[in-house]
């Protein structure tokens, strides 16, 4: 862990000075991704302080502000003047509203990369819609393309639109211009939608339609669970074992493990049959505890895992060995990714919002909380 004080020479964002205004999910997320690569983050809140906390709001120090009044507002406009990077995740208006759209901002500080958090983006028939993750999913064909067949659609936590297509695509939006602004030495604003996100997260889909090799019907397909080599079997004790045997030497071994015998079972590609092989393997995976299963393949090398939950990731001897979670008095959180070899992420300690003012030339009584 680093201490504030190291802070302007850590990290690759190093100097870049952030003005998070505080949302919920993917605006904080993408703050906390530029903290953890060394940006010197300012997170403006409310000023009963911060409602989500933990992880999320990592690395870097809160000033509460009351935007409605003149003295908050002009505290703000004080950090929006010496800030590289402004993050804001309101309804499209909001911000112009208070007099901090991103025109009357770079009337001051012209470099200022504005990054605007929305579900369905600054314009078009829903923007200025209330929503949520789950909705952004349901109109881009995401949400539905997720499902057993016959079945209703599976919500994927709010990983893939919150995160995925919210905070993340915020967070490259943000370091694009500001590499951007090397050469022109102006900001821009950076419209990040979780609608345009999730649907550039199914790129990969939109390209199997696109050619013929992708059924509209969900739960049919080889990575959407209709495949019996790309699933998830209930083990004897009441586990599961993920099994991702897509390659022909991968299905073999998978049959091996289980001690099936290939020549009574339908090929791995017999689709219409694939509903009767996954009642082969399912039978088979049924027969043993989950520990005997990760036993049995831990090397195999047949692209099957144990599925571990929450409480078991952290002691799992790979992410350990990676310090892929790190250890806090208040449980594991996730370590900074990815990894860079000379000035790496880091989760930092946020350090006090005083020193952050100093650092940043603000009187420290500015819209004192």
């Amino acid at each position: 862990m680093h201490h504030s004080a190291h802070r302007s020479t850590d990290g690759p964002l190093a100097g870049i000075k952030v003005v998070e205004f505080a949302g919920l999910g993917p605006g904080p997320f993408a703050a906390m991704l530029l903290a953890d690569a060394g940006a010197d983050v300012i997170r403006v809140d409310r000023p009963a302080g911060p409602v989500d906390g933990g992880a999320l709001t990592r690395g870097r120090p809160w000033i509460g502000l009351d935007l409605k009044t003149p003295e908050g507002l002009d505290a703000a406009r004080e950090l929006v003047r010496r800030a590289d990077v402004l993050i804001e995740g309101f309804r499209p208006g909001v911000m112009e509203r208070l007099g901090l759209g991103p025109d009357d901002c770079r009337a001051d500080n012209p470099g200022l990369v504005y990054g605007r958090m929305t579900g369905w983006g600054q314009d078009g028939p829903r923007a200025r819609e209330a929503g949520h993750d789950i909705n952004y999913l349901a109109l881009t064909g995401a949400l539905r393309s997720i499902a057993r067949r016959g079945q209703a659609p599976v919500p994927p936590l709010n990983l893939v639109g919150d995160y995925g297509g919210g905070g993340m695509m915020l967070a490259f939006g943000i370091v694009t211009a500001l590499l951007e602004r090397h050469r022109s030495g102006r900001g821009q604003a950076v419209d990040a939608a979780m609608v345009d996100g999730v649907s550039l997260l199914m790129t990969g889909i939109w390209s199997r339609a696109a050619q013929g090799r992708w059924s509209g019907e969900p739960g049919t397909n080889d990575i959407d669970t209709g495949a019996p080599f790309y699933d998830v079997y209930a083990t004897a004790d009441g586990g599961y074992m993920a099994v991702g045997s897509i390659e022909p030497q991968f299905w073999a071994r998978l049959l091996g493990g289980l001690d099936l015998d290939p020549t009574t079972l339908p090929g791995q590609w017999d689709r219409d049959r694939w509903p009767e092989t996954k009642q082969a393997l399912a039978a088979a995976f049924a027969t043993r505890t989950r520990a005997e299963w990760t036993a049995v393949f831990a090397d195999l090398d047949a692209c099957v895992t144990p599925v571990l939950s929450l409480a078991e990731a952290p002691a799992d001897a790979h992410l350990r060995s990676r310090r892929t979670l790190e250890q806090r008095p208040d449980g594991p959180q996730p370590a900074a990714a990815p990894r860079l070899d000379r000035t790496p992420l880091q989760a930092r300690e946020a350090g006090t919002v005083d020193e952050a003012l100093q650092r940043w030339g603000v009187p420290v009584t500015a819209g004192a909380r």
